[in-house]
This record gives C-alpha cells, sequence and structure tokens, in this order.
C-alpha cells in the first residue's frame, strides 16, 4: 500500500511539474535556463491569493510545498503546492498567457467557481482541475481551448458540484477535436449525449460517470478506433446497448447501474484486449456468449443484477488471469477457478450453506459473501486451506461461526481484514487472538458482552467496530495501547463510567471516535495530541457533563463533532471556529446558554461549517447576524448539493465500495414524527440550521436568504420578531422551514411560494396575518402549518379571506403521496409535540435517538466491492 501511494505521488508530481513548461520559455537548458520574471512574479501572486494548507488536500503523503517558492530562485525548480482559498478572475494565473500545462488537482478551492478568464490560456493542451471542490457552472469559455489534449474536472463519487451544460459540451466537442481524455465523473450534465461525441477520433479514454445522462446513448462511440476506456457508470436513465464490435483497443468497459438492455454479443469476444469488464445492475438478459471466453486478457468481471441464462463457466475456464469475479454464486460453478483472488457475491440473495468447493480456491486472498441468505453451522478453521486470505467478510448472513478443533493452526493465516457481522456471536471468537496481523476487525450487531483482554496486544489492529451489541462496563484505558487505531467504533452498547482521558492522546492515526448511544458520565477527553489526524467525535446520546476543553481546537483535522443528547453546560464555543476543516457541529439537547456570538475581538468564521443543530438548549440573545454571514459555506447554491436525493430514491442506495469511505446519516423530524435518511456521502450535500427550542430574540435578519444552499431552516420556538424575510424566498434548495411557535408578524411574503423544493412549511403559533400565498406548492400545506395565527385566513383554514380566488388548478401531487425528500428510505420514530423540526447528524451506518424513555438504533452495514477503483 505504502508503495502503491507512493508511485501515485510520484506520478502526481511529476504531472505537476510541466505546469511549469511553458512554450518558448521552457525550463530546459539548451533553449532558455530561467523561466521569465514575469512568470516567476506572477506566480508568487498566484500564492499570495491563497492559504498554503497541507489539509486542503486528499492525499496522505500531502505536504505544503511552496516553501520553495521565492523570487530567489528559478520557478522551474519550484515544487507544486496545495491550495486553499477561492480563485477569480483577476488571478495572476491568467498572465501565464503560454502556459500549455495547468494542474490544480487535489486542492480546495472553497466552492468558488472556475473563472471564465481560463478561456484565455489558448496553449493548455492538459487542464487537470479534479477534486478541488470548484462549484457550479463549467464556464463555456473551456471550450475555447482547442488545443486540448486531456480534460479533467471529475470529483468523487456521488459528489457533483460542477454542471456542464449541454451546449457547453457540444462546443467543447466541436471545438477541441484533438482530445485524447475527457473525463467528466460527477460532473451534472443532466441530457442526453451529443451524436458528435464520435468526431473525436483521438478519444482514448472517456468518463461520464454519475453525470445524470439519460436518453440513448451514440453508439459510434464504442468504434472510435483509439478507445481504450469508457466508463458511463451510475448513470440509471442512460438507454443502450452493445453493437456488433469489430477489433478493439478497449481495455476498460463499465456500465454498471446504467439502462443499457439487451444481449451479449457474439462479437464481444472481438476485445482482445478487454481486462475489465463491469455491467451489473443492467438489463442485459439471455444465454452469456462463449465468445467471452476469448477474452485472455480478463481480469475483472462483474455480471451481477441482470436476466442472464445458464451457467457461463465453460465459458471464463480458460480466462487465466481473471482474478476478480463479481456474481451470484447460486448462477455459476466455478470450483475449477482455482487461479481467482477475489470473489464477490454480496448481496446477491444466496442461499443455503457455503458452498463447500469454495475451500479448494487456494489462490483467494479475497472473499465476501455479506449480506446473503447463507445458514447453518460453519467451522472457522475451514478457511485455514485458504492461506492466502487476507479478507474475509461473512456479515449479515444467518451463519452461527465458531471456533473448530484446529482452531490454534490459525496462527498460520494471513487474514488482516476479519467482517463477521451479525454471525450470532455472544463473545468474541478466541482463534482471532492468534490472528497476529489483523488490521480490521467488524464484529457489530452481535450480543457480545465484554472485550477480552488479549484484544489490547493487537499493536498492528487500524480499525475495531463492536458496535450494536452487549457490551456493559467500563471502557479498558488498556484500549489506548492500540497505538495504530485509525477507527473506533463502540456505539450503540450499554457502556458506562468515565470516557478514558486517554482516548484523546494515545494515537496519532485515530481519525474517528464514536463512542454515542451508551451510558458514559463524566467529563469529555481534556487533552488531545498535537498534530493528530481525528476528523469526527461523536459523543452523542451519552451521559456526559462539564464543559466542552478548549484543547478540541488541537483537532486540526476535526470535520464532525456532536456531543448532542447530554448534559453539557457551558457557553456557545465560538473559538471552534479555529478549526479549518468543521463542518458538522451539533450540540442540541444540552444545557448550553448565553449568545451564540464570538468572544470580544476574535474572529470565529467557521468557513467549512454545512449543517450546525444548536437546538434544545438555553441559547439567548438576539439572532446570530454576523456570525452568520462568516458561513460562507453554505452560499452556495447548485443542484449537485442535491444529488443526495436521487442517490437515496436509486436502488444503490444500500451499496457502497470500502469501509474506509465516509457514510453520514441524519434525523429529521416532521409532523411529529422522527424520519432517518441514510448514506449521506458527504457533508455539503446537506446544508443545515436549526437552533430551534432557545430564548433567541430580535428579528431574522435579510442577510439569512443570502445562505443559498441550505436545505433545512428550523428557527422554530424561540422568542423571535418582526415579520418573515422576504429573502426566505432566495433559498431554492429549501425543503424544510419551520418558524413556529415564536412572535412573528405581518404577512407570510410570496417570495416563499416561489421555493419549488420547499416540503415542509411549519409557521404555526405566530402573530401572521393576511392571505396565505396560493399557488401549487402551498396549496399542498394542510391548516396545521398555519394554525394558531388569528390573522391568517385562506383555503387550508377554517378563516377564508373576503374575494379570495382559491388556489391553483394546477395539479399537484397529494402530500402524502410525494416522491419528496422527506419520503426517502426513512424510519420513523414517534416524539413529543412542540420540538419543532429538528435535524441531527451522525456518522457512519446508524442513528440513535434518545428521549426520557426511547431508546431506537438501525444498522445498515458495509458492504465491500472492488469495482473500476482504477476509473474513480
Amino acid at each position: 500500500m505504502v508503495f502503491v501511494r507512493s508511485l501515485v505521488l510520484l506520478v502526481k508530481f511529476l504531472f505537476l511539474y510541466s505546469l511549469f513548461s511553458f512554450a518558448f520559455t521552457t525550463c530546459f537548458p539548451q533553449i532558455h535556463p530561467k523561466c521569465h520574471g514575469d512568470e516567476s512574479h506572477a506566480l508568487l501572486q498566484f500564492k499570495e491569493g491563497f492559504v498554503i494548507n497541507n489539509l486542503a488536500s486528499d492525499d496522505l503523503l500531502g505536504y505544503p510545498k511552496t516553501s520553495s517558492w521565492n523570487s530567489s530562485t528559478d520557478c522551474c525548480s519550484w515544487d507544486a503546492s496545495q491550495l486553499y482559498g477561492r480563485m477569480d478572475a483577476n488571478s495572476s494565473l491568467f498572465r501565464l498567457v503560454h502556459l500549455r500545462v495547468l494542474d490544480l488537482s487535489d486542492n480546495d478551492f472553497n466552492y468558488s467557481q472556475i473563472p471564465s478568464k481560463i478561456g484565455e490560456l489558448s496553449q493548455l493542451k492538459h487542464l487537470k482541475l479534479s477534486l478541488s471542490f470548484f462549484s457550479g457552472e463549467i464556464p463555456p469559455q473551456v471550450s475555447q481551448l482547442s488545443k486540448l489534449l486531456s480534460l479533467d474536472l471529475g470529483f468523487r463519487a456521488t459528489d457533483n458540484l460542477l454542471q456542464l451544460k449541454l451546449s457547453s459540451l457540444k462546443s467543447i466537442i466541436q471545438n477541441s477535436t484533438k482530445l485524447e481524455t475527457l473525463y467528466l465523473s460527477s460532473v451534472t450534465i443532466s441530457s442526453n449525449l451529443p451524436d458528435t461525441l464520435t468526431n473525436l477520433t483521438s478519444l482514448k479514454a472517456l468518463s461520464l460517470y454519475n453525470s445524470e445522462l439519460y436518453g440513448e446513448f451514440p453508439v459510434g462511440v464504442f468504434h472510435l478506433p483509439n478507445l481504450e476506456v469508457l466508463d458511463l457508470r451510475s448513470n440509471p436513465n442512460l438507454k443502450g446497448s452493445l453493437p456488433e464490435f469489430q477489433s478493439s483497443s478497449l481495455t476498460k468497459l463499465g456500465l454498471d447501474q446504467t439502462g443499457f438492455s439487451g444481449t451479449l454479443p457474439v462479437s464481444i469476444g472481438k476485445l482482445t484486449s478487454l481486462d475489465t469488464l463491469t455491467i451489473p445492475d443492467c438489463h442485459f438478459f439471455g444465454y452469456i456468449p462463449s465468445s467471452l471466453g476469448n477474452l485472455t486478457q480478463l481480469m475483472q468481471i462483474d455480471l451481477r443484477n441482470n436476466k442472464f441464462r445458464g451457467d457461463p463457466s465453460a465459458s471464463l475456464a480458460n480466462l487465466t488471469k481473471l482474478s476478480v469475479l463479481d456474481v451470484a454464486l447460486n448462477e455459476f460453478t466455478i470450483e475449477t477457478f482455482s487461479w481467482l483472488v477475489l470473489l464477490s457475491a454480496a448481496n446477491s440473495n444466496i442461499k443455503g450453506e457455503i458452498p463447500s468447493w469454495i475451500m479448494n480456491l487456494t489462490n483467494l486472498v479475497v472473499l465476501n459473501l455479506p449480506f446473503n441468505s447463507l445458514h447453518g453451522k460453519l467451522e472457522l478453521d475451514k478457511f485455514l486451506n485458504l492461506k492466502k486470505l487476507v479478507f474475509l467478510d461473512l456479515s449479515f448472513n444467518k451463519l452461527s461461526l465458531y471456533s473448530g478443533k484446529s482452531s490454534s493452526r490459525m496462527t498460520d493465516s494471513l487474514i488482516q481484514d476479519l467482517r463477521l457481522a451479525s454471525c450470532n456471536f455472544v463473545e468474541i471468537p478466541t482463534f482471532i487472538s492468534d490472528l497476529s496481523d489483523m488490521e480490521t476487525l467488524l464484529l457489530s450487531n452481535n450480543n457480545i458482552t465484554s472485550l477480552p483482554k488479549w484484544l489490547w496486544k493487537k499493536e498492528s489492529l487500524q480499525i475495531l467496530d463492536v458496535s450494536n451489541n452487549s457490551l456493559v462496563g467500563e471502557i479498558s484505558p488498556s484500549i489506548c495501547n492500540l497505538k495504530s487505531l485509525r477507527k473506533l467504533d463502540l456505539s450503540f452498547n450499554n457502556l458506562s463510567g468515565n470516557v478514558p482521558s486517554c482516548l484523546g492522546k494515545f494515537s496519532q492515526y485515530l481519525e474517528s471516535l464514536d463512542l454515542k448511544g451508551n451510558k458514559l458520565s463524566g467529563l469529555i477527553p481534556q487533552t488531545y495530541m498535537i498534530g493528530n489526524s481525528l476528523k469526527q467525535i461523536d459523543l452523542s446520546n451519552n451521559n456526559l457533563q462539564g464543559q466542552l476543553p478548549r484543547a478540541l481546537v488541537n483537532n486540526r483535522r476535526l470535520e464532525f463533532f456532536d456531543v448532542s443528547y447530554n448534559n453539557i453546560n457551558d457557553s456557545f464555543p465560538f473559538w471552534m471556529g479555529e478549526l479549518p476543516e468543521l463542518k458538522v457541529l451539533s450540540l442540541s439537547n444540552n444545557e448550553f446558554h448565553g449568545d451564540i456570538r464570538c468572544s470580544g475581538n476574535m474572529t470565529c468564521t467557521f468557513s467549512k461549517l454545512h449543517i450546525i443543530d444548536l437546538s434544545h438548549n438555553d441559547f439567548s440573545g438576539s439572532f446570530p447576524t454576523e456570525m452568520i454571514q462568516s458561513w460562507k459555506a453554505m452560499n452556495t447554491s447548485n443542484a449537485s448539493q442535491l444529488q443526495y436525493e436521487s442517490y437515496l430514491r436509486s436502488k444503490y442506495a444500500r451499496q457502497y465500495h470500502m469501509l474506509e469511505k465516509k457514510f453520514y446519516s441524519f434525523t429529521m423530524s416532521n409532523k411529529g414524527l422522527a424520519r432517518v435518511y441514510v448514506k449521506l456521502q458527504k457533508f455539503y450535500s446537506l446544508i443545515a440550521i436549526d437552533i430551534s427550542s432557545n430564548k433567541i430574540s430580535g428579528e431574522i435578519p435579510q442577510v439569512i436568504g443570502e445562505l443559498k444552499g441550505l436545505v433545512l431552516l428550523n428557527l422554530s420556538n424561540n422568542h423571535l420578531i418582526g415579520s418573515i424575510p422576504s429573502s426566505l424566498g432566495k433559498l431554492s434548495n429549501l425543503e424544510a422551514l419551520d418558524l413556529s411557535v415564536n412572535s412573528l408578524s405581518g404577512k407570510i411574503p410570496q417570495q416563499l411560494a416561489q421555493i419549488t423544493f420547499l416540503e415542509f412549511l411549519n409557521v404555526s403559533f405566530n402573530n401572521l396575518t393576511g392571505p396565505i400565498p396560493q399557488n401549487n406548492q402551498f396549496s399542498t400545506f394542510k391548516g396545521d402549518s398555519f394554525e394558531g395565527n388569528q390573522g391568517l385566513c385562506g383555503d387550508q383554514l377554517v378563516k377564508k379571506c373576503i374575494d379570495h380566488a382559491g388556489p391553483s388548478t394546477s395539479d399537484v401531487d397529494d402530500d402524502d403521496d410525494s416522491d419528496s425528500f422527506f419520503e426517502l428510505y426513512w424510519t420513523v420514530v414517534l416524539i413529543g409535540y412542540g420540538g419543532g423540526l429538528v435535524a441531527g447528524v451522525a456518522l457512519g451506518n446508524s442513528y440513535f435517538l434518545q428521549d426520557s424513555t426511547l431508546h431506537h438504533h438501525v444498522h445498515d452495514g458495509a458492504q465491500y466491492q472492488k469495482r473500476f477503483s482504477n476509473l474513480q
């Protein structure tokens, strides 16, 4: 793994180094010994426009490189950098008119837009802005870069921040005719693809992963003479079929989760260079042609969840390079595939006992069989025959596992990653003590009551998950012997006592600490190692007391902090605004008090904050206007912020690849019901403010309308006065607005009727007057959204308006049948009236909601899939 990361870093460095290769002013000695002074000056100005931050890069080996950038040295010798900030049209970068290669990938441009002046860099041949947190519309001026050979604007799976208009895509295709690579992964295109795409005859790689494409895919793209990589995955509305192939240079074909259908043509056997074929979750049918056996270079194949018939095993038997096979075992007979390295049949509805022939696949490194209906008793020592096995996942089946007679021979095992969630354990199997190189141990959703002492000797352990069990007693301080630990999850147990004070300082590698849903008491750990790696701390739903320790500011990588549902007695932690990566702050249901504002002359910008939940405390004072103005990350408005909505609707919502990816869930209450939304992958997928059930006074400022990314705004149950600001009508992404139980007056602004996504509105129990706006959206809200306002009138209330024409006659969906944000994948929990609309957020695959009598947890377990990882 270290070698791979080093190789990736080396490649990135070599590519970034070419940033400083200029036409006519190159850095080669035989042409020109130094770059021009104006170029050096322009780069230094470019540097000054950003915060140089090694946290801005996702690369584990990233480091600030601009120390080499100074006026006394040749800029040809300067290293590349990791940047944080915003790039505007006045950037000195655009003075580098001879620039040929521009790679700003893997930085953090804080959701700023790509400047249109990038189109003035007319000599560019390579433009790479991937993974750099640009957002908004890709400027059409990119199409002016007619000399481009490669264009990479991609981002992570499901994280669509950029949009590309069809007109701009057509212009890029028309003008940049020499393109060899075009990567638009997770760029929202939301259209069909133009047939002119087939004119890019030099194209070698095309990635349109998760681009919201629809319509018929241009079949001619398959016949592009130089095409090697075609990635169309995760476009469920994209239709198409495989053509009759001729000889082709295609090496990788990914159609996962698309609308492709039909049969596999016999001519697929002519793709003799193909090494990766993944077509799961499509609509293919018929028999798999025997010509598939001609694809002797195939190393990875995934055919799951189609309607194929027959047993293709004979066709695949000669594919001796095949190392990754992802299928449903019920349809295959693969006991002769002794060369297989990875066998995955997760979530494939497999029934019966584990086939005995699996134990003959002696080259297996990865065996992945979770989320099936496998049953029966299974001796774990049967896996001793698989001497190369490193990864084993049997989670969420109906198996009863136990150690066999030869379990002592497990000392010879190479298993490093063991996942046995929901396997009916009442104690941690003792054979695990003999696995000397254990790195990952997942035992969630069993009935384990205690953790054995030998577990604290597993110095190589990096991930320990014993959540959703029956653990009792205190957390042993010996847990801090696990110096390599990156993730610790003991959530949803019955643990009591104090949180060990060493948990904040025992490991520089710890990224995630999850102890929510226990009975822990006492203080939050007071000491945190400077330079630590903590990104997530979840101590919610316990009985913790005292104040928040100021030492939390040492956690410079902290993204997620949740201490909701405790007994914390403190003032607003304005000093946490110093944490440069903090995106989620949940302090709800505690005893916080005082004003929500900065102290003295200190600044507390919370520049990356996306979710803040301060509900059900004792905060007072006026509305925190100045602080809200500093929440810059909430200003971004684009359709991709609601990408998670379509993701939740899709049948793939329960699928994800590796445990190391972060997934979030959150709960909301609506009309007295708490609903749980799962698999929120990244913080910017939800932008929410909940300050309900406090004692906040004064007026709601107009400036709140500038937070254009808001999806949830809850200010209910406070002491707010004045009118509802009309600027709320600018919150185009808003889905839930609760202003109930205040002292607001005046009319409901007509501008609110313009919020097309608004699915929940509550302005009840105020002093509002006048008619309720009537249009398609408002006519779906029931009378209880407006009750308790004696001066209001409208069709929803007993009090009708004089000369009121009534609601629009346009067709509207009934609220109860809506396919809205609030109807997606939810779990209902009855809660008390008066809580308003409450937003809570939790990292992981579980949630815990607590009042005085109710505990509830839900687990949505992990699924390992290694599919097309080299294209992500």
